[in-house]
């Protein structure tokens, strides 16, 4: 989307931008690039979009737009953050569409994604509720230590493994030296939980039952290591 989007919904200098910090970097840049001021805002912890209760603390008078960013193929909460913008007659600007879920290969892969769902053991796996639209573009778990983050220890060793995974977000955009300047008045925990925790396995519609059995056996070899989050 870059600023486009931004601009034809009247986004200037001076203006103030409410967007995500966890997976919320280049939208944060792009708002910059026009010279108006990014505000970050905390996310949902299941669906890592931003959170519209998070939003309506950080709207002010000077609010041009609201950017929600579909995150691993989740959609966010479009409808409760327009409901939101409507009260302060605030636009609300997808910074890009949530992927087709009704696709061949987004249907495989929540097929795939539900068989994983189903038998990883000691990592917090993702979830999609009754109605809500996920198209499992990335496969994202939370990595939960005994009061610390144990994320990058278990992915060193899933690594050793010869499993590949990656860190989605290592630090949330807020806590980034670049954005220093525009640091948040209130906490952010759930943006930078999620950065201290969540690591992306391996996902695509080209996978076999081979290598999805693969993932689970080199994860739960690990899970005694860890615990789940407490329901």
């Amino acid at each position: 989307m870059g600023t486009t989007q931004l601009t034809a919904a009247g986004v200037g200098a001076g203006d103030e931008v409410v967007v995500p910090s966890f997976g919320g970097a280049d939208v944060a840049q792009a708002v910059r690039e026009l010279g108006a001021r990014p505000v970050f805002a905390d996310i949902d912890a299941d669906t890592y979009c931003l959170d519209p209760a998070s939003v309506a603390h950080a709207v002010t008078s000077r609010t041009a737009a609201i950017v929600p960013v579909h995150l691993f193929g989740h959609a966010a909460d479009v409808d409760g953050l327009r409901g939101l913008g409507a009260e302060h007659d605030v636009p609300v600007v997808e910074w890009e569409p949530l992927p087709r879920t009704d696709a061949i290969d987004a249907v495989r892969r929540r097929q795939y994604a539900t068989y994983l769902g189903r038998r990883l053991r000691g990592v917090v796996v993702p979830t999609a509720g009754d109605g809500e639209e996920h198209a499992f573009t990335a496969y994202v778990v939370r990595v939960l230590g005994n009061g610390r983050p144990d994320r990058d220890a278990f992915r060193r060793a899933l690594r050793m493994r010869g499993l590949e995974c990656e860190v989605p977000v290592r630090v949330p955009a807020h806590r980034l030296p670049e954005y220093t300047e525009y640091a948040p008045t209130v906490p952010l925990p759930e943006a930078e939980r999620a950065a201290d925790e969540c690591l992306s396995l391996p996902l695509s519609a080209a996978m076999t039952k081979k290598d999805l059995h693969r993932v689970v056996s080199a994860c739960n070899g690990l899970g005694g290591l860890l615990r789940e989050r407490a329901s």
